[in-house]
């Protein structure tokens, strides 16, 4: 609109413009995307005001989509969408900034996973993940659930209550597909226990390449506990960079397990 004016007092008859082919709504989301990006920046009242009217008219737009679009967190846009969509029911499936629809619950895809991993404990989470149509993070985080004995479905996707004893069968079905096993074998002890453990052990804690390990352990048992807090606040111009880091170090320490349950094996 300004460019516009100025070229008008300026006497110009013709000027560069790019076509858009969409509603007005899409327009003023590319608008807003624009305007972020150059030029006078928009105030945080803007940005606001402008993620407002996206949540209302854009319904089925993820969080960070539209937050990536204002230059705003996530987490503001997750509080903007509560306060205006009280008493409505929530959408199914989302789309995100690559333009894909995803459901926002995985309950369906993590029982899956699950049923995938009880048929094939052995098998590659990428060949999981593709089975039951999740992420390969995904699959890594029902295999690790059910390892500890919990449900593979995370609480904020459960709809329907589970039976007690339903989290020990699904612990049973990976580590002991008989179903043989004692339950007081498949519990597994939390994180910070095993770290602990680790840290007495002479041969880790007076070697230099074991205290390397353990503070490798311990960075990652830290970045677990505030995984929350630092991903909320990961900017969204940095996201595609920070996932390309994060899927690399998951690819280190996949590797380094499949390397060392190898030596378990032979030595077995």
């Amino acid at each position: 609109m300004h460019r516009l004016r100025a070229a008008k007092e300026k006497g110009c008859h013709c000027i560069k413009v790019e076509f858009f082919d969409g509603s007005e709504e899409a327009a003023f989301v590319e608008a807003v995307r624009a305007n972020i990006r150059h030029g006078l920046p928009l105030s945080l009242e803007d940005r606001r005001s402008a993620a407002e009217r996206i949540v209302v008219s854009q319904q089925n737009m993820s969080d960070r989509a539209i937050a990536e679009c204002t230059g705003l967190s996530t987490k503001t846009v997750g509080s903007i969408r509560r306060r205006l969509n009280q008493g409505s029911s929530p959408q199914d499936v989302r789309v995100g900034k690559d333009g894909r629809r995803r459901p926002l619950s995985t309950a369906e895809g993590r029982r899956q996973a699950a049923r995938a991993l009880a048929a094939e404990p052995l098998a590659p989470l990428r060949q999981i993940a593709k089975v039951a149509g999740v992420s390969v993070g995904t699959a890594h985080d029902v295999r690790e659930r059910i390892r500890r004995g919990e449900d593979p479905v995370v609480a904020r996707d459960r709809r329907t209550p589970r039976k007690p004893d339903d989290r020990e069968s699904f612990a049973a079905q990976v580590t002991d597909p008989s179903g043989t096993a004692p339950k007081k074998e498949r519990k597994i002890r939390n994180m910070q226990a095993r770290l602990q453990t680790l840290q007495k052990d002479p041969s880790l804690r007076l070697s230099e390449s074991g205290r390397e390990l353990l503070r490798w352990l311990h960075l990652n048992h830290r970045a677990k506990v505030q995984y929350p807090h630092v991903v909320d606040n990961i900017p969204p111009h940095l996201a595609e960079t920070v996932a390309e880091l994060a899927i690399q170090c998951a690819e280190m320490w996949r590797n380094l397990a499949q390397e060392l349950e190898e030596r378990a094996g032979q030595q077995d």
